[in-house]
């Protein structure tokens, strides 16, 4: 049975949840683990994130450096490519914007040139989005999911949460943050996804 047939639990055209739905998808009130590859295990204080690339200089921020930034919780939705969405889920964590800030601190203000920004999961995980879309007020380095510490299966102890686009823009497993002066595809991308993974446009796989 495909993921779709499992989580088909689709709101009425004419119900409250339509709008909020994407074209294709179908609800669910579970919290579906899609891995590709072994579950890491990474304890918080062996947990680091490398920024590296189109910066003044390289850095490595750690578990208590990142409980030393503002924190933030944000509610939202999120869609997976493979067809399921789960409205409403909470998280806890530093808005990229406000770890943006930390980097500029430690590595010196970012060039003109970094309009892109690389995702790397332990693992070897990658996925690229422009600077921009990482500004939005939404987006978090989560370590939270519904009050409680996020688990392993789901990422943690510290994930990307990226709601506007597919989840496989929100790297599970952090480990750092590679600034680009040109785009380029990550994991999933070059395997034959949409380079952007707009869910109410339907970018699940190609550039069309």
């Amino acid at each position: 049975m495909s993921i779709f047939d499992q989580f088909k639990k689709r709101a009425g055209a004419d119900g409250p949840l339509a709008a909020r739905t994407p074209p294709g998808q179908a609800l669910t009130s579970g919290f579906p683990v899609l891995t590709y590859g072994p579950t890491p295990r990474i304890a918080k204080d062996q947990w680091t994130c490398r920024v590296f690339g189109q910066v003044g200089r390289e850095h490595t921020f750690t578990w208590v450096d990142l409980l030393a930034m503002p924190h933030s919780s944000v509610t939202c939705d999120i869609h997976c490519v493979t067809r399921w969405s789960k409205l409403d889920t909470s998280w806890t964590g530093v808005k990229f914007s406000d770890f943006l800030s930390a980097i500029e601190r430690e590595c010196g203000k970012l060039p003109d040139a970094a309009r892109f920004v690389m995702q790397h999961g332990t693992g070897g995980y990658t996925t690229n989005t422009p600077l921009g879309v990482l500004l939005d007020d939404d987006v978090l380095i989560a370590h939270t999911y519904a009050g409680e510490d996020l688990s392993a299966e789901h990422g943690g102890p510290v994930r990307m949460l990226v709601p506007k686009y597919y989840f496989w823009k929100s790297a599970k497993w952090l480990g750092g943050f590679e600034f680009m002066d040109r785009d380029r595809m990550g994991f999933w991308e070059r395997a034959g996804y949409h380079n952007s993974g707009d869910p109410w446009n339907e970018e699940r796989y190609g550039d069309t």
